[in-house]
């Protein structure tokens, strides 16, 4: 496999490494997708993290931007980690995981920050940063990916963490009035027998609201959970739920409302296990997709824009009698069991989408 060719609908970089998508969000005409990106490495952790950036009208051509943030501040010296973006009196504001280390300290100290453009293109870090300097008592020194969003006039913030005594990973809200002065409100989810949550979203959808994070257990591997429900008094209530994307070469999904009010999904393809994997990082952003409640069911399905791409077969996908296989180069092939009426594929160089039965199932897989 040609992990060096270049791929036609999968954003990545000219060069340097990408994980997680930041801020996603549709500003001034466009739809900008920021990143998790070590500009200089094609491996992480060679430099603090920085904040890439790309835009696009239509999820086909891209534009990529310079860098939007940069690890050049005391309290983010050590790495402007994942986030969220929303837009105000029209201005585009990034919200990111601000990471130190504190003078005598072993451990880095992980803070919220934020930045704001007019342009979309060139962003000034705020004034007063860290606008949450600390975690409270029911969180834990992993505490990051703040996601913010304006629900009925109030704006709140989400907060991925853990809490090491209850051994619980967990989602902590906060609120503002005014994106700068917050409040903590309280615990709005938590996992059991988890080590921390990571990369949460969280918006409006019709009637109810969407929650969504990745979680990771204490002796187990991480999932991705989409949840809708109801969010009363800054208590939010579970009432479906869903992984959608069965992997298994993804992580770090976010999920934003367009301006068409689309809830869009995009993740980070392949994730962790393949840094350092080819001779240039093989990372990219999935292609968007939407998702809805069909019948007390999550689907995530490619937005209306990418469905032409959509083809019934593929050479490395096999139909069974029982489901199909997808063979990976040098690994375990990928085998599911199950009915299907429909199934689509999405196939762009070395990466492979396949969505079965309209999205009830999603496995992203690099070939």
């Amino acid at each position: 496999m040609d992990y060096l060719q270049k791929l036609n609908y999968h954003y990545r970089p000219k060069a340097g490494w990408v994980n997680d998508p930041n801020g996603l969000v549709y500003f001034d005409g466009y739809y900008h997708v920021f990143y998790q990106h070590a500009p200089d490495f094609e491996i992480p952790w060679q430099q603090p993290m920085h904040w890439g950036h790309a835009r696009t009208k239509d999820f086909i051509s891209w534009e990529e931007l310079p860098v939007a943030l940069f690890p050049d501040m005391p309290y983010d010296d050590k790495g402007c980690w994942s986030g969220t973006a929303i837009v105000k009196d029209g201005v585009l504001y990034l919200f990111y995981a601000s990471i130190n280390l504190p003078k005598g300290s072993e451990r880095k100290a992980q803070t919220v920050s934020v930045a704001y453009s007019t342009d979309g293109i060139s962003f000034k870090k705020y004034e007063k940063n860290p606008v949450i300097a600390h975690y409270p008592s029911d969180g834990g020194p992993d505490f990051r990916d703040p996601a913010v969003c304006c629900i009925d006039g109030i704006y709140y913030c989400v907060m991925a963490s853990g809490n090491p005594e209850s051994k619980t990973a967990r989602l902590l809200l906060y609120k503002s009035e005014n994106l700068f002065d917050w409040d903590y409100v309280g615990i709005m989810s938590e996992w059991e027998n988890g080590k921390y949550a990571e990369c949460p979203s969280f918006m409006s959808a019709g009637d109810k609201c969407l929650l969504t994070a990745s979680v990771c257990p204490l002796d187990s591997a991480h999932y991705f959970s989409i949840m809708y429900g109801s969010f009363e008094g800054g208590k939010f209530t579970v009432e479906h739920t869903g992984e959608v994307d069965r992997g298994p070469d993804q992580y770090a999904g976010q999920v934003f409302t367009d301006h068409k009010g689309r809830n869009i999904l995009i993740s980070w393809i392949p994730g962790w296990k393949y840094k350092g994997y080819a001779e240039k990082d093989v990372g990219c952003m999935s292609v968007p997709r939407e998702l809805t409640l069909v019948d007390g069911k999550v689907y995530g399905y490619p937005i209306e824009e990418l469905r032409h791409l959509l083809k019934e077969s593929d050479p490395a996908l096999t139909r069974t009698d029982t489901g199909f296989i997808i063979n990976r180069e040098g690994r375990d092939p990928v085998v599911y069991n199950g009915e299907i009426k429909d199934l689509k594929i999405l196939r762009d160089g070395y990466i492979m989408e396949v969505f079965v039965n309209g999205g009830e199932d999603i496995f992203s897989v690099l070939l």
